[in-house]
């Protein structure tokens, strides 16, 4: 069986740069093969060299869904790491252009697709890409968004703290724990057959970030 894994989050929130690190990871240290369905918001706003209009934005979000399906059909793909979902497209057609329309159909394939939802923490630096970031209020904006959606919609999400190889390890900790295999050296929560803390009762990211580094600070 096939686990897909749906990363969620603001624009320089880290999703690429996970995604590339976990389906390195799981291929060449765990041995699992993996797939990575892109982001198609950006490879649509390089090939136009702008964002995109509202009247595209349904348009968008299909094409992502489309990519991530056909990952998933890849033959004897293990994990499939989905680099945004139509939910991102979604979230933006609301911000942007207060277009709430296609955040319902967003929320089904999220409930029906993906085993498990990692949300990226707001704790990397802010960078633009002289294409089509805004700000850091616009990545604060989307988060605040995002968990709010998810939260009335009843899907839990995990999310991910941490530079570089510790948010990695985060994020291989909770795909282990959903395909029920250590993936960390030394895992406390699955050596003790817990799963991963999952904050989708919580919408306060510094309370779920002082817990996270907590945890990784412990003896």
């Amino acid at each position: 069986m096939t686990l897909c894994v749906a990363l969620l989050g603001g624009e320089s929130s880290g999703k690429s740069s996970l995604a590339t690190a976990l389906h390195t990871q799981l291929q060449d240290i765990h041995g699992l093969r993996a797939t990575v369905a892109p982001e198609h918001l950006r490879t649509w706003c390089e090939a136009h060299g702008r964002a995109p209009h509202a009247h595209e934005q349904a348009a968008i979000a299909t094409e992502q869904t489309r990519l991530i399906q056909a990952a998933r059909q890849t033959p004897g793909v293990d994990v499939v790491i989905a680099d945004t979902t139509a939910l991102m497209v979604a979230a933006y057609s609301a911000l942007y252009f207060q277009d709430h329309n296609l955040l319902a159909p967003a929320l089904v394939e999220q409930r029906t697709t993906f085993d498990l939802n990692l949300l990226m923490g707001l704790d990397l630096p802010w960078t633009p890409d002289g294409l089509f970031r805004d700000s850091p209020t616009v990545r604060d904006a989307t988060d605040a968004l995002l968990r709010r959606a998810l939260q009335g919609a009843g899907i839990g999400f995990q999310t991910v703290y941490g530079q570089g190889e510790a948010r990695v390890q985060q994020a291989l900790r909770a795909v282990g724990s959903a395909l029920g295999r250590p993936l960390v050296s030394e895992d406390p929560a699955l050596a003790n057959g817990l799963r991963p803390w999952s904050c989708e009762n919580c919408s306060d990211p510094e309370c779920e970030h002082r817990l996270f580094t907590g945890l990784l600070t412990r003896p």
